[in-house]
């Protein structure tokens, strides 16, 4: 038998998910983006966005090299953010190479707003439960 490319796993490029549905990592980044536009900053690069994950979210997010950057694009692709190149000469300034740019589209603040709402309503439920439990016997 003779194995090609579409019989091993590993090339497939199409990541299994229902359509509209976000894995946690692009959560967390249009989360962060969201936070960045309530502090005043509507732009941020990926090193930003990454280190914010680190400071506020699940450092397990970001386990590989790439991970990062390709939920970006990802999210780009599904117009929940939006980017561009720096100004060259900024880079060039800084003695630094060039940054993408990052900002939340509007389908992305929407899409922040929907998952604090479900991680809220997530967490009311938890609360609730902890308050039915029965005390042991003693």
């Amino acid at each position: 038998m003779l194995i090609d490319k579409e019989h091993i796993s590993v090339y497939k490029s199409a990541m299994r998910r229902k359509a509209g549905a976000l894995v946690p990592l692009e959560v967390a980044i249009c989360l962060g983006a969201a936070d960045f536009r309530r502090r005043g900053r509507g732009d941020f690069h990926g090193y930003e966005i990454a280190k914010h994950l680190g400071d506020e979210a699940d450092r397990r997010l970001l386990t590989a090299y790439g991970t990062l950057y390709r939920a970006l694009g990802r999210l780009e692709k599904m117009g929940l953010l939006k980017s561009r190149w720096e100004d060259p000469q900024i880079a060039a300034d800084e003695n630094r190479p060039g940054r993408r740019i990052y900002t939340l589209t509007a389908d992305g603040e929407r899409a922040a707003a929907d998952a604090r709402a479900v991680a809220k309503k997530a967490s009311s439920r938890k609360v609730a439960a902890r308050s039915r439990r029965r005390p042991l016997p003693a």
